[in-house]
């Protein structure tokens, strides 16, 4: 039964994150983005980490996804003002892309795995487990990480301010 879940939330993420990419209208873009979260934060269900699938929700489909509404909003995108890309330009992103592509997928193909049965640990996803790992193990990336954050919002207030 869950795997049918599994694959369903899967094609549902895929599928989304492709119309994200190909939708014209930016908004869509922003509420099928919505939606890839939404589908995201199952996958998280799934592997019993409720309280990841909680803040995933919070975070992204909510404060993110308000910041990404508002920087629409407040570029006005027109399609008089967007400039027109060259064809030179257009056949050297398909190429990179597809480039790309067959680089993962070769590496997934070559990839040997052996998965293995493992016996899950119902406290995998529980706060204090993420709290110990998070503060002992990743601590340095998890203080980088909000230095980023800090400089984000500064370098979005200046360029937001009126000169």
């Amino acid at each position: 039964m869950m795997s049918y879940v599994f694959y369903f939330l899967a094609a549902v993420s895929i599928l989304t994150a492709i119309l994200v990419v190909t939708a014209k209208n930016p908004i869509h873009s922003v509420l099928y983005l919505i939606v890839c979260f939404f589908s995201i934060a199952g996958h998280y269900v799934i592997l019993q980490a409720d309280f990841l699938a909680v803040v995933h929700i919070i975070v992204y489909a909510g404060a993110i996804m308000v910041l990404f509404l508002f920087i629409i909003m407040l570029l006005n995108l027109n399609k008089e003002t967007e400039p027109h890309k060259s064809t030179l330009l257009k056949v050297a992103a398909i190429v990179s892309g597809s480039t790309l592509g067959l680089l993962l997928l070769s590496s997934l193909k070559t990839q040997q795995t052996h998965l293995q049965a493992e016996k899950i640990n119902n406290n995998l996803g529980t706060v204090k487990n993420l709290g110990k790992i998070l503060f002992t193990d990743y601590l340095l990336p998890f203080e980088i990480s909000s230095i980023l954050f800090i400089a984000a919002m500064v370098g979005a207030v200046i360029l937001a301010k009126k000169d």
